[in-house]
C-alpha cells in the first residue's frame, strides 16, 4: 500500500501541466437541520446539532475533462476541518456514501460526512440541486428532513441533488487512518481534523460529470455545527490525455494555484458566536498538572459544553454538564493528557470562548 502510495505521489508530482481545466470549486449549502431532525438521534441517526450545515464540494470543469485525483503530499496539506465536529450517521455511516437511495430515506442517513468521487448514494450521482430534475425524489420515511431554511435554497422535499447514473467508486491510497473521522461512530476520538501530506481519493478511470457540458463532480459532503474550511490539491486529465495539477498555494514546476481550493465557511446563521476576544470563563492554574478549574460566572448555570484541543487540531476531551454548583466552577481532569499547550473552548447558548493553557 505504503509503495503504492509513493509511485502515484511521484507520478503526480512529475507530470507537467498545460492549461486550465478547472473552472471553478464549487460549495454548494446543501441542508441546515432543525429541530425536527434531532429526534432522528433516537432512530440511529447520530448527535446531529440543530442548525448544522450540510455543505457538499464540486469540482468544476471543462467538457472532457476528468477528476483523477484529491490529494496531499510533502509542501502540499490536504486538509478538511471543522471548530466543532463532523456530523456522522450512526445507522448508514462510511466515509464514502455506498448506500442505497432506499437506505437514504431513513432517518438522516442523507446528511452524513463523506468523500466522493461523483457518487451521492448508490447507482446515483450527486449534483447541485439547482441542477436536479426532481425526478424520483427521495421522501424520507421517518418524517424529518423537511427543513425549508432560505439559506440552503431548494429544499430536499423537491430536490434532492440526486440522479440516476453509475458514478466510479473512491479509491484511497494513505488516508485510511485520517478517514475514520468520517466514520459511523460519530464520536470526538478521531478529532475535527482531517490532514494529510502523503495520501490521495482518487477515481482510478477519472470521474466526469453526469452532465457533459457542466462536468461536475460531487467530491465531498460535511455536516458540522461549526465554521467548515479546507485546503484541496487536485489532479485533473485533459481531453489530450495529459494531466493538469491545482494546488491550494506554493506551486512549483507546472502546478497552478487556484484561490478556490482555500475554503472557509462563515459562522452558521444559527450560531452567533460570541468574540474569543471576550472572555466568558477564567481558567486556573496555568500551568497545571492534574486539574484545571473553570469559572463560568457571566453564564450562570445553562448547559456548558467543554473541549478541549490539542495543539494538531485533535479534540482529546469533551464534556457536557447541565448543572454547576452556585460558584460555577467546574473541574475538569487532565492527568491522562500529554504535556503540552492546548486550547480549552466553552460553547454555552450560542456563545464561544476559548483559552490556552499548559500541562506540565
Amino acid at each position: 500500500m505504503k509503495k503504492s502510495l509513493l509511485i502515484i505521489a511521484s507520478a503526480i508530482l512529475s507530470i507537467s501541466a498545460f492549461g486550465q481545466g478547472l473552472e471553478n470549486i464549487i460549495v454548494e449549502k446543501y441542508y441546515i437541520s432543525d429541530a425536527n431532525d434531532a429526534t432522528a438521534n433516537d432512530l440511529g441517526g447520530g448527535v446531529l446539532p440543530v442548525g448544522s450545515v450540510t455543505y457538499r464540494v464540486y469540482v468544476d470543469m471543462l467538457p472532457d475533462y476528468k477528476l483523477q485525483a484529491v490529494y496531499g503530499v510533502p509542501g502540499h496539506e490536504l486538509r478538511i476541518a471543522t471548530t466543532t465536529l463532523f456530523f456522522n450517521n450512526e445507522d448508514r455511516g462510511a466515509i464514502a456514501p455506498t448506500y442505497t437511495k432506499t437506505q437514504a430515506k431513513n432517518n438522516t442517513v442523507m446528511l452524513d460526512s463523506w468523500i466522493s468521487v461523483g457518487a451521492a448514494c448508490a447507482g446515483n450521482f450527486g449534483v447541485l440541486k439547482s441542477d436536479d430534475d426532481g425526478i424520483a425524489n427521495n421522501t424520507n420515511n421517518d418524517g424529518v428532513l423537511q427543513s425549508t431554511n432560505s439559506d440552503a435554497g431548494i429544499p430536499l422535499t423537491l430536490q434532492d441533488g440526486m440522479i440516476i447514473g453509475t458514478p466510479q467508486t473512491v479509491t484511497t491510497l494513505g488516508i485510511d487512518a485520517q478517514l475514520a473521522i468520517f466514520d459511523n461512530t460519530n464520536d470526538v476520538a478521531n478529532g475535527p481534523v482531517f490532514s494529510t501530506s502523503d495520501g490521495v481519493w482518487s477515481a482510478l478511470n477519472g470521474a466526469s460529470g453526469p452532465n457533459p457540458a457542466t462536468n461536475r463532480v460531487l467530491i465531498g459532503q460535511f455536516t458540522t455545527d461549526g465554521v467548515l474550511s479546507f485546503e484541496l490539491n487536485i489532479q485533473l486529465g485533459t481531453p489530450s490525455g495529459g494531466v493538469e495539477r491545482f494546488v491550494a498555494s506554493n506551486p512549483i514546476d507546472a502546478e497552478i494555484e487556484y484561490a478556490g481550493l482555500n475554503y472557509a465557511s462563515d459562522v452558521p446563521n444559527n450560531i452567533k458566536y460570541q468574540s474569543q476576544s471576550t472572555q466568558l470563563f477564567s481558567l486556573y492554574p496555568n500551568p497545571a498538572n492534574d486539574v484545571i478549574s473553570i469559572e463560568t460566572p457571566e453564564i450562570g448555570n445553562s448547559v456548558k459544553r467543554y473541549t478541549i484541543i490539542n495543539m494538531l487540531g485533535q479534540v482529546v476531551f469533551v464534556r457536557t454538564n447541565s448543572g454547576f454548583n452556585s460558584s460555577n466552577v467546574e473541574q475538569l481532569e487532565i492527568n491522562e493528557l500529554p504535556k503540552g499547550v492546548y486550547i480549552v473552548e466553552l460553547f454555552s447558548d450560542g456563545k464561544r470562548s476559548t483559552q490556552k493553557f499548559t500541562k506540565n
